[in-house]
């Protein structure tokens, strides 16, 4: 059986939610936001989405699209708050696997090529940050560390995907997003970035 998987999306990009929902190999128990929650109370709809979508799923899956980030003028409050929701591990709420899915619009704005690091080792070159992403996930993709050139999927709690790949296999995305919940950088988790 699958996983219980959050899908989190600006509205712009809702026909990616469907194409998940409606994908037949895609194996989870989804637990998406599907009709607006019936009120002006931004509180009240966030305490809805925590008990009844986010307090039992296990995965995130945040769509990162041309709207998705901090610093481009649209409303983000609804997409920082599931993903403090997620991140946060309490009495009542278990901390998700994030599973970042970049959407083709934006595959040119993060991925960059190659360059080599300080150190001599040849890296990805994967502009996450304010101009790409919410603090939420950044925070969590590149966790920041003191003389740190580059970072390895061990080091990451976020999984970050193109569309492309996550749509191919999605489930081997899914997977690596549940893995972290357990891997030793859940430590340096960061819930709340500044």
């Amino acid at each position: 059986m699958g996983h219980k998987c959050f899908i989190s999306f600006k509205t712009e990009d809702y026909k990616y939610k469907e194409s998940i929902q409606n994908h037949p190999e895609i194996d989870i128990i989804d637990k998406s936001l599907n009709d607006a929650i019936d009120s002006e109370d931004e509180d009240y709809i966030m305490r809805k989405i925590r008990k009844n979508h986010l307090s039992d799923s296990t995965v995130t899956i945040h769509l990162i699209g041309s709207r998705s980030s901090e610093n481009v003028g649209y409303e983000q409050r609804y997409i920082k708050r599931e993903l403090q929701a997620s991140l946060y591990h309490g009495a009542d709420n278990t901390r998700n696997g994030i599973l970042g899915v970049v959407l083709p619009e934006s595959y040119n704005a993060i991925y960059k090529g190659t360059y080599t690091c300080s150190c001599g080792i040849t890296c990805g070159s994967v502009f996450i940050n304010d101009q790409t992403v919410v603090k939420e996930f950044s925070r969590n993709y590149y966790i920041p560390e003191i003389g740190k050139c580059h970072w390895s999927e061990d080091e990451r709690y976020c999984v970050l995907v193109k569309w492309e790949d996550f749509i191919e296999d999605p489930n081997k995305y899914i997977d690596l997003a549940f893995e972290k919940r357990f891997a030793d950088v859940r430590q340096k988790v960061t819930v709340y970035p500044k």
